[in-house]
């Protein structure tokens, strides 16, 4: 089973190179972010003429998530995380699909650091790893999918001292994303790569794709029934160099 991780940064700009992969790929499942799109304007019979099912959060304009099933529809289970009644950003929804708990996870980006917007970063992820720690009691097969927004080792960028300042790598948020971890969640580009130099993106602008100048922000984590399953994991890297492509490659885990 391949479940994808997939930041298409605008479900209808990138809708051609989305169906495309579900045609050419053919993953179980596939966790989008950054929709850009309110749930009335989805492509819906798009993807359900490639073939898949679908769960959706959107929202106008920004953020946005969703989880697609190849010939099933997904079960909803949550939309949102609990802790910030006041929060109205659709970045987290949880789906029960082919006997699996999955989440696609869309965390905040938090620059300008420091400031609000890295405030709302860190309790964000404390929201995130207090459902993690509630998914991990039931004692189920889950995984944890998603644009993570957090460059977990100094081996994951091309360049330390470009992204020194940058929210993605401040040890505030490697110090939540290592907390999440350390309940018992298995990164698996991490372990099928673990010395690192593995991108996931790059960026649009001075000719990051063209210098490779990338790094790993899209993780897959699996509780400890999913990694006793675990086959594998990589990047279908070609994907970001095709024609309008999102800035995001589509990032996988198999289990048996």
């Amino acid at each position: 089973m391949k479940i994808v991780s997939y930041n298409v940064n605008g479900i209808k700009a990138r809708l051609p190179r989305l169906i495309e992969y579900l045609d050419e790929a053919k993953p179980d499942i596939v966790c989008l972010q950054e929709l850009k799109s309110a749930e009335e304007g989805l492509p819906l019979k798009e993807i359900e003429a490639a073939g898949y099912g679908g769960a959706w959060h959107g929202q106008k304009g920004f953020n946005g998530v969703a989880v697609l099933a190849r010939g099933t529809q997904p079960v909803e289970r949550q939309k949102g995380l609990a802790g910030d009644p006041e929060d109205e950003h659709s970045r987290y929804i949880e789906c029960e699909v082919f006997g699996l708990v999955v989440a696609s996870i869309y965390l905040p980006n938090g620059n300008p650091q420091p400031g609000p917007k890295f405030d709302y970063k860190l309790k964000w992820m404390e929201r995130l790893n207090d459902r993690a720690r509630a998914l991990l009691a039931e004692e189920r097969p889950a995984v944890l999918v998603g644009d993570y927004n957090v460059i977990p080792n100094d081996d994951d960028v091309f360049s330390v001292r470009a992204m020194a300042d940058d929210a993605l790598m401040q040890p505030e948020s490697r110090e939540r994303y290592r907390a999440l971890l350390a309940q018992g969640w298995t990164d698996a580009l991490r372990t099928r790569f673990p010395g690192g130099g593995v991108w996931t993106f790059w960026d649009y602008q001075a000719g990051a794709w063209q210098r490779d100048a990338g790094f790993r922000i899209d993780h897959l984590l699996l509780s400890p029934m999913a990694a006793d399953r675990f086959t594998g994991a990589g990047v279908d890297k070609d994907y970001r160099g095709r024609e309008k492509a999102s800035d995001h490659a589509p990032t996988w885990v198999t289990i048996r």
